[in-house]
């Protein structure tokens, strides 16, 4: 089988100052992209800014005219005035009824109406703490109360990462082909309508040889759909911030990771006539860590074989990850034999962005002539 060509370098991405100062399973956002993206934040350890109030018997965190139920973990009390709130996303409709983990959560609900995905989200809190007020744009600030810069300029520091090569982000805005992800020390947004391409070094969104570098960018704020983004109108480098010191928090208890999903291939199973060199996509609910790609796929022909009892061969190909729509392309080294039967399996050890397993999956068609 043929292996996924290994990069130029591991790149140690952010160093000390990003590792010791945002978990790489906290993300930072706002009630409006939990919204948008439901099952790309679901059971994620999250990060919001609002105000909590009472709604009723219920206690909801309210920011930039939205409001989101929250329950209260152990140990944890309310404040008031805005405030930080570290919790747990929850989406009801992708847990089942009997799962222990919504206990405290579906008191008073219907068992014959359980909502249905993204309907109904509720944040199990494990920590709140006062807010101080965004007085100046970074890519903290635009991330957790992007309204208060929303058409703004502003000019803000963050590492390089490609085209959401990490899976930082929940979508694309899609604003050209240029499009990548800044991240700060805390948080992420989108970079559009300028290339990056600085003193005369092109950047490569697509690959994570670049990944290591910080930039300073200047433009106006941009939010749609749950995403803040800047048009660029400026762009250089510099050098990386100092470490930032974090507070101590209740860490959020451990959730066990949604299995990530097949949910389109091409071809599709059991399609016939299927055109030898036409390449195989194959596209996948959440993200993917691309490394993880280099050893749990196989193709393969039905059949007959080199001997009996003997395992079918795998067949050569190249594999490539776009991340911004979650898929790959297998491309076949040689054409497909006419009228074969070829099997694409997706093996156990691949993973997701978050680490989370990829489904044991596969596909059988058919080639034409």
């Amino acid at each position: 089988m043929t292996r996924l060509a290994p990069r130029v370098l591991l790149l140690v991405l952010i160093g000390v100052s990003i590792s010791g100062a945002q978990s790489a399973s906290r993300r930072f956002t706002t009630i409006d992209a939990l919204r948008q993206y439901a099952g790309f934040y679901h059971l994620q350890n999250v990060l919001l800014r609002g105000e909590l109030v009472e709604n009723g018997q219920r206690m909801m965190l309210r920011a930039d005219e939205q409001e989101m139920r929250v329950v209260l973990g152990e140990g944890v009390s309310s404040k008031r005035g805005p405030v930080e709130v570290r919790g747990v996303l929850f989406d009801l409709g992708r847990l089942d009824p009997t799962d222990p983990r919504v206990s405290g959560m579906a008191e008073g609900r219907d068992a014959d109406r359980w909502p249905r995905p993204g309907e109904e989200l509720i944040l199990r809190v494990t920590g709140i703490a006062e807010a101080a007020a965004s007085s100046t744009a970074s890519v903290r600030a635009l991330t957790l109360e992007p309204w208060k810069f929303d058409g703004q300029t502003v000019t803000v520091i963050g590492n390089f990462r490609g085209r959401n090569l990490f899976g930082d982000l929940a979508g694309s805005p899609n604003k050209s082909k240029f499009d990548f992800v800044l991240r700060g020390t805390e948080g992420a947004i989108w970079i559009t309508s300028l290339r990056p391409k600085i003193d005369k070094l092109d950047l490569d969104i697509n690959r994570r040889v670049d990944t290591d570098r910080w930039l300073e960018v200047t433009g106006k704020v941009v939010r749609e759909h749950g995403l803040v983004s800047i048009e660029a109108t400026h762009l250089k480098f510099t050098k990386a911030p100092e470490a930032i010191v974090e507070r101590d928090e209740p860490s959020a208890p451990a959730v066990p990771l949604e299995p990530v999903q097949v949910v389109f291939s091409s071809p599709t199973e059991g399609e016939t006539d299927v055109s030898a060199g036409a390449p195989i996509r194959i596209q996948f609910s959440r993200g993917l860590n691309e490394a993880s790609l280099a050893n749990d796929i196989r193709v393969t022909y039905l059949g007959a074989s080199a001997g009996a009892g003997t395992a079918p061969a795998s067949l050569p190909f190249q594999v490539t990850y776009d991340a911004g729509s979650r898929s790959i392309q297998i491309k076949m080294k040689q054409a497909f034999e006419s009228f074969r039967t070829v099997r694409v399996e997706l093996l156990e050890g691949l993973k997701g962005f978050d680490g989370a397993p990829v489904a044991p999956w596969m596909v059988t068609f058919t080639v034409g002539n």
